[in-house]
């Protein structure tokens, strides 16, 4: 009874872990279940062996042989639930993928701090509260400035848009850029104003679970996506 009950706090610990991460693949969740029925089978063999050489006088507690068995169909049945779920998410996270590439090659609309320089333009769009001028950075990987630019803003919603030329007049290489843009307070001070990225989903992504949208060299994800441009009728 000691192998037996070792065997089954042992595969306990399993199923709570699996349970508790659920992140278990759905192979590893057969693997686990079949581990057990095969330590339940020599739990089986080892009830009947002392079963049948018991002492007569001092007969082994039947309401143990009870609760392990109850134990074991309990730890079985997480197992083989938890590898359910598994195939229930793989079948969710697939359909989302073929879902979401229906975006791909539509004009989006997403939340970043990066600008993407499709074919050698990009555009953003910021909020301003009032009349202005509004100050727009680009830079590199490294920090350094690239572009900036001087947008004379409405109250409300307004555009700026990149030609992808650093101050040199240089064409930069198409990429995700990191953008600042900045307004002016009454009392002359700048503070940083929202802004959203705009350009044309290349691409969906799935990574450790999470679907994620690629707008040329940026990626960022689906719950930054703010809107969706109509699909053009061909």
């Amino acid at each position: 009874m000691a192998l037996a009950a070792a065997s089954l706090a042992a595969n306990s610990t399993t199923a709570n872990n699996i349970t508790a991460s659920g992140t278990t693949s759905t192979a590893a969740g057969g693997s686990a279940l079949n581990s057990l029925s095969g330590n339940f089978q020599t739990f089986l063999t080892l009830l009947m062996t002392q079963l049948k050489n018991q002492d007569p006088t001092s007969p082994l507690d039947t309401n143990e042989f009870t609760s392990q068995l109850v134990q074991f169909a309990s730890v079985e049945q997480q197992i083989s639930t938890n590898r359910s779920l598994g195939q229930l998410i793989d079948l969710t996270q697939s359909g989302q993928v073929l879902q979401s590439s229906a975006m791909v090659g539509r004009q989006v609309e997403v939340a970043s701090n990066q600008l993407a320089l499709q074919n050698g333009t990009a555009k953003i769009k910021f909020t301003a509260a009032a009349n202005g001028p509004v100050a727009v950075a680009v830079y590199g990987a490294n920090g350094s400035k690239i572009a900036d630019g001087l947008v004379q803003a409405s109250a409300g919603s307004n555009e700026w848009s990149w030609n992808g030329r650093n101050g040199s007049g240089t064409l930069m290489r198409d990429g995700a850029y990191t953008v600042a843009v900045a307004g002016s307070n009454a009392d002359g001070s700048t503070k940083a104003l929202p802004f959203t990225v705009v350009g044309t989903a290349t691409g969906v992504s799935q990574t450790n679970g999470s679907i994620r949208l690629q707008v040329g060299g940026l990626t960022v994800n689906f719950s930054d996506v703010k809107s969706v441009a109509p699909e053009v009728a061909k």
